[in-house]
């Protein structure tokens, strides 16, 4: 009788091994299947993050290109007789202003402080409009090579301002979309402000348009 019992006793622990082989290859394929999506995430989120700071990146230097222009600016109509001294007052004040700011990567990912930024450009966008509409009322100042070529470099610039910063919106939008679908805003959330939800520029208030600067 003990023999005959040997064989079935025998099974029973090749079974459990059986069985519990079977289910540490379904945690491992799992886990693997798990990983490997994770990865595709974060890198999918890694390739648009950094599309967003390349264009900040041009954001930037349209900006700075502007704020290069305004000393010249306001040296040649400062030269004018009789101009408002307000009027170039008001865009020295406001590039200086711009000129106060610390940026860095992290304004991407605060509104409030992304706000603050447009607001003090788009200050320094008003000043300047209202400078070279007072420039009508000077036609020696408008006639001057010197006035004339800032005002084709401020032109260009105020449109490249604007395509950069539509750009960027494209890109932000791009990165917040993919964030906040489901179920990457469950993983993005892991990784708290590695990839939070990028700002938007928005309107200028009671302005469709950004500054214009062509007579």
């Amino acid at each position: 009788m003990a023999t005959e019992g040997t064989p079935a006793a025998t099974t029973r622990p090749k079974r459990k091994l059986g069985l519990g082989l079977g289910c540490l290859a379904v945690v491992v394929i799992g886990l693997l299947i798990l990983g490997t999506w994770g990865v595709g995430r974060y890198n999918s989120l890694v390739s648009l993050d950094q599309k967003v700071r390349a264009q900040w990146a041009q954001v930037e230097n349209a900006y700075q290109r502007r704020a290069d222009l305004v000393p010249n600016l306001v040296e040649t109509v400062k030269g004018a007789a009789g101009f408002e001294q307000q009027t170039y007052t008001a865009v020295a004040e406001a590039r200086a202003k711009v000129g106060q700011m610390r940026l860095d990567e992290s304004l991407l990912n605060n509104a409030e402080a992304f706000a603050k930024f447009q607001a003090v450009q788009d200050e320094l966008g008003s000043a300047i409009s209202r400078l070279l509409v007072a420039v009508e009322n000077y036609p020696d100042l408008k006639a001057t090579q010197n006035f004339r070529d800032l005002q084709v470099q401020l032109e260009g610039t105020e449109n490249r301002i604007t395509v950069e910063r539509q750009r960027f919106n494209e890109s932000a939008q791009a990165f917040n979309t993919k964030r906040m679908s489901f179920p990457t805003v469950l993983f993005a959330g892991f990784f708290g402000s590695r990839f939070a939800e990028k700002a938007y520029f928005k309107a200028q208030a009671g302005a469709e348009t950004a500054p214009k600067v062509k007579f």
